[in-house]
């Protein structure tokens, strides 16, 4: 009950912040120039109002991604990850697009990009865990394969965000790989390339812690399920003696 009500507040929150941001983006985007003026780099333009309305219109829809899910498919997704998850989109679009989180807190990129790949691998768990639960699917994996699913899950995620980050800015001229610097200055060479391979590689040391303490925390389990077992076995056997 406790998360469930953490989650209610936190997605209304998130979902009155990312509409507003998608009221003001759009105005703003109406009004703002083209390209700055000479000697006034500092003020956005439309590209940088684009960018802000399309994020958060984006936001809005992947919000709504787990109700969906849960009444497509009748799959029970925890609200602790639901939390995790309203709490990320706040974090990377309300916070990081809207307020400039990403400029002005060191790292917040990096951050956001390690908090995410913990959250895609507990949910690469929490799917195993889901399927194994399923009446109709039911699966019987080992640990390790459930550690790998895990991670190759939360990486796989990674990636498909770098794809449509790559894409909306070859399209419309967005700064999502933050190829350019705050000022409008394009990086070259490995520069250019360091915003995205630091993402991906955050992403997946993330991955792999979590899936290493899932992979050890199941490995722990079973084996109590199978001593408890053994000990029922022994205390059957006896009691027929």
């Amino acid at each position: 009950m406790k998360h469930a009500r953490t989650k209610e507040v936190i997605g209304r929150l998130l979902f009155v912040s990312l509409l507003l941001s998608i009221v003001f983006s759009a105005v703003r985007l109406l009004q703002a120039p083209e390209t700055a003026p000479e000697g006034m780099e500092h003020i956005k333009v439309k590209s940088d109002y684009l960018l802000m309305l399309m994020q958060c219109l984006l936001g809005l829809a992947v919000m709504l991604l787990p109700s969906l899910i849960e009444r497509k498919w009748r799959l029970g997704i925890s609200n602790a990850i639901q939390v995790l998850y309203y709490i990320f989109l706040y974090c990377a679009v309300f916070l990081g697009e809207v307020f400039e989180f990403y400029y002005l807190i060191p790292h917040w990129d990096t951050i956001l990009h390690f908090f995410s790949g913990a959250m895609l691998a507990a949910l690469g768990f929490t799917l195993v865990d889901i399927l194994n639960r399923n009446e109709h699917v039911r699966v019987d994996l080992s640990p390790l394969f459930v550690a790998v699913f895990a991670f190759c899950f939360a990486l796989a995620a990674g990636a498909v965000w770098e794809i449509y980050e790559f894409t909306g800015d070859s399209l419309f001229g967005l700064n999502m790989q933050k190829y350019l610097t705050e000022h409008g200055e394009p990086l070259v060479g490995y520069v250019a390339l360091r915003d995205t391979m630091k993402d991906i590689v955050v992403d997946a040391a993330a991955a792999f812690l979590v899936s290493a303490l899932g992979f050890f925390s199941i490995r722990k389990e079973r084996r109590r399920s199978h001593l408890k077992a053994a000990q029922n076995e022994m205390s059957v056997a006896q009691t027929e003696e």
